[in-house]
């Protein structure tokens, strides 16, 4: 008697075993299903040195590493930026000032991009000067201001020729019929230069600035009215672009991309580390991680780690 009993328990306790294994394993695919599988092991980021670019490029590059990517960071122009994930030689890149500011590679390459995340929803772009010049506050006054516009040499010093802010300048020099000024073009870290020079004499000077930029939080600076909205009124948003194909190819980064947040507080976190303070924008990226497990981990919910 007690060894059919002993059957019967045996017998019972498979029972539950079997029972608890595919709850277990019902719940362990729920898990699997909620994750998205990596597909190709390498991606390319491109980007242009512009303030928020450079830090928030190499923190999604970091992000992506991190998950199982190979990923080459690539600095380029505007153009070459939007035309290399349009032709797929690169995979995304998180500059997409739009509808304005890039309005001309977008209608350009549309066809082959999609846009896959707003990360900011107001950017505004201006022609900026210093708050200690009183007279200037709109780009209407620099029109037939003798005096202002000689004490800067009738000078706009710009950034980089293929930037859209720089196409919107000259715009606006044709629209505010500014055909005594000239715009300079150079890079960003050289009208940044020239800003600082000029700031330190406490000189006039005026320059096309955005934001978010981390100048605003070192420099007492004043974007002029633009009542014609040459540079697109609010301003713009600011969008992550992939090419069409990087959700099919690389899904997990895709998510991710689609997942990843930011706000301005964030950014003007960033921006002065790199720029102000000349450290490494991977280092910075880096610090920001570890710095923020619980921001990371809702980025990368649900890939495959």
């Amino acid at each position: 008697m007690s060894k059919k009993l002993r059957y019967v328990g045996l017998a019972l306790i498979l029972l539950v075993s079997t029972f608890l294994a595919a709850c277990g394993s019902s719940d362990d695919k729920k898990d699997v299903d909620l994750q998205v599988e990596k597909g190709k092991d390498k991606l390319t980021i491109p980007y242009v040195n512009w303030a928020r670019e450079t830090p928030v490029t190499y923190l999604l590059a970091e992000v992506l590493e991190d998950v199982g990517y190979d990923v080459d960071v690539k600095q380029v122009e505007a153009g070459p930026m939007y035309s290399s994930v349009a032709d797929g030689s690169a995979d995304f890149h998180a500059s997409g000032w739009l509808p304005t500011t890039h309005k001309d590679y977008w209608d350009k390459y549309k066809d082959d991009l999609v846009k896959v995340n707003e990360t900011l929803d107001k950017a505004p772009l201006a022609l900026a000067v210093p708050e200690y010049v009183k007279d200037v506050n709109s780009i209407e006054d620099l029109k037939d201001n003798k005096k202002f516009a000689k004490s800067v040499n009738n000078e706009i010093i710009g950034i980089d020729a293929g930037a859209g802010i720089m196409e919107s300048t000259k715009t606006a020099l044709k629209e505010y019929d500014l055909d005594d000024w000239k715009l300079t073009s150079s890079s960003e870290s050289a009208m940044i230069t020239e800003l600082r020079k000029a700031y330190k004499k406490k000189e006039p000077i005026v320059v096309p600035l955005w934001k978010p930029h981390w100048v605003f939080g070192v420099y007492d600076m004043k974007m002029l009215d633009d009542p014609k909205e040459v540079y697109g009124g609010d301003g713009d948003q600011i969008y992550i672009i992939a090419n069409k194909d990087l959700e099919k190819d690389a899904p997990a980064a895709y998510k991710i991309l689609e997942q990843y947040t930011e706000d301005y507080d964030m950014v003007e976190e960033l921006m002065p580390q790199v720029f102000d303070e000349d450290k490494d924008p991977k280092d910075v990226a880096r610090k920001f991680i570890d710095d923020n497990p619980d921001l990371v981990k809702k980025w990368t919910k649900g890939v495959v780690k």
